[in-house]
């Protein structure tokens, strides 16, 4: 069984003096890695003193890393040749030293050079540096996120295929440079270029018989012709298809097409879409797997009277799809919460305005099969968690949910805690619900030496 004092660590009701007794004595008597791991967790938390946050930097350099993404440290606390990581992370928040980029972009490791390519608001001159560096992976995340014409221009050009595939996935890259990269020799360059957006649609259409990979690509762009979407929906991969199912791009008439199409991840994608219409979507419900718990696009953005026409199909996939929104009208949600089938139900429970007395009923009515769904309900009452932990079998995923429950009892909060497994024990861990004396406990028997 892991440790649990990473968990603890992150409870926002760990008293100050159990927090002191944690970073005090983070990596003594534990193995690096799960000292490392507390530290991090540590490093976290926002009631911190000074003397914390410097005793956590000076011994963990995950944990200094944490510190310096969060506005805790500051560039004089830190030596950049010494650690460097910590300098980058830093700059990364625009808080270190203006001279860091020149020096990392000539430092020996190459990691270190690497990170500092993908810095924003790179100085030129340290930019000039990396793009020269005999290191094609440094040049090559450099290309990725460069914002400087000059320099995607050189990269489009670069006599490595990775260095001008980056280019040609950078979200700045020019129109007229991506039509070039196009006709690149190297498959994985026009693959790139035959999904960005800013590629000119009729340009990338001629790439519509090209290699499979570069189809599949191609199938995302969302501004191409439509008798190249009409092409692509013939495609004999169906991964192709299925990436064209997706694309916002397609018409209404190709999105029906879709519909029929033989395989499963094509209409798996297509549920996906958001603008398929309504009555593809209720029927393509009864023969894909979409899951109860997920919110599709065009179900998100249906207004009242679709979702009433919903929750009335006699299909209960289709009113299980109603039953996803978080925002129904009360006599809709009602009414699908006292639905005879249990996917329905499940769907629906989490919603935040059902009463305890409505999450009850779900539960004496469906029991383990909705267990997962009440936990989730933000509204959901001790006792009612109680019950869940309390009758079995309890899904491993209620107990884990109920875990992380901020409603959730010292009971159920104990029963979580001594589970075999490992994220509902760590969730429990960590729920601010807990007991201080079991945090306590907890510190005490899972810290050595004190």
């Amino acid at each position: 069984m892991p440790s649990l004092l990473p968990a603890v660590a992150g409870n926002p009701a760990l008293p100050p003096e159990l927090l002191a007794r944690l970073v005090a004595d983070a990596d003594e008597g534990l193995a690096q890695e799960l000292a490392e791991e507390l530290a991090e967790e540590l490093a976290q938390r926002a009631d911190l003193t000074p003397d914390q946050v410097r005793q956590l930097a000076d011994g963990h350099e995950g944990a200094a890393v944490r510190l310096a993404g969060r506005g805790l440290l500051h560039a004089e606390d830190v030596d950049p040749l010494a650690r460097p990581q910590v300098a980058l992370a830093l700059l990364d928040e625009g808080r270190g030293d203006p001279a860091w980029p020149r020096l990392f972009a000539t430092h020996p490791e190459e990691l270190v050079r690497e990170r500092v390519a993908s810095a924003v608001g790179l100085p030129d001159e340290a930019a000039d540096l990396l793009a020269a560096d005999e290191s094609a992976d440094v040049v090559a995340v450099l290309a990725v996120h460069t914002t400087r014409p000059d320099l995607l221009s050189r990269f489009a050009a670069h006599p490595v295929p990775t260095v001008r595939r980056c280019a040609a996935a950078n979200e700045a890259m020019a129109a007229e440079l991506l039509t070039v990269l196009l006709d690149d020799p190297e498959v994985m360059v026009r693959e790139q270029a035959a999904a960005h957006p800013t590629t000119p649609g009729a340009a990338a259409a001629r790439l519509v018989a090209d290699h499979t990979m570069v189809r599949q690509a191609l199938a995302t762009h969302p501004g191409l012709p439509a008798e190249t979407y009409h092409r692509l929906a013939g495609d004999e991969i169906p991964w192709v298809r299925s990436n064209l199912a997706r694309n916002p791009g397609v018409d209404e008439r190709l999105i029906r097409r879709l519909a029929e199409d033989d395989g499963h991840d094509v209409r798996r994608s297509l549920v996906q879409h958001p603008c398929i219409p309504l009555d593809l979507l209720t029927r393509l419900a009864t023969t894909v797997r979409i899951g109860p718990a997920l919110l599709l696009p065009r179900i998100g953005a249906a207004d009242a009277a679709e979702l009433a026409r919903l929750a009335g199909s006699r299909e209960p996939r289709v009113r299980a799809l109603a039953a996803s929104r978080r925002d129904l009208p009360a006599e809709l949600r009602d009414r699908l919460a006292a639905d005879p089938d249990a996917k329905v139900v499940k769907s629906v429970a989490p919603h935040p305005g059902l009463t305890a007395t409505q999450l009850t009923a779900v539960l004496h009515a469906f029991g383990s099969m909705v267990a997962t769904a009440v936990a989730a309900n933000p509204g959901a009452p001790g006792w009612v968690l109680d019950r869940i932990v309390a009758t079995p079998p309890t899904p491993v995923k209620a107990l884990r949910t109920v875990a992380a429950h901020p409603n959730a009892s010292p009971a159920a909060l104990a029963t979580c805690l001594a589970s075999p497994d490992p994220r509902t024990a760590a969730a429990a861990a960590a729920n601010p619900a807990l007991p201080v004396a079991v945090i306590a406990d907890l510190v005490s028997r899972h810290l050595p030496g004190r």
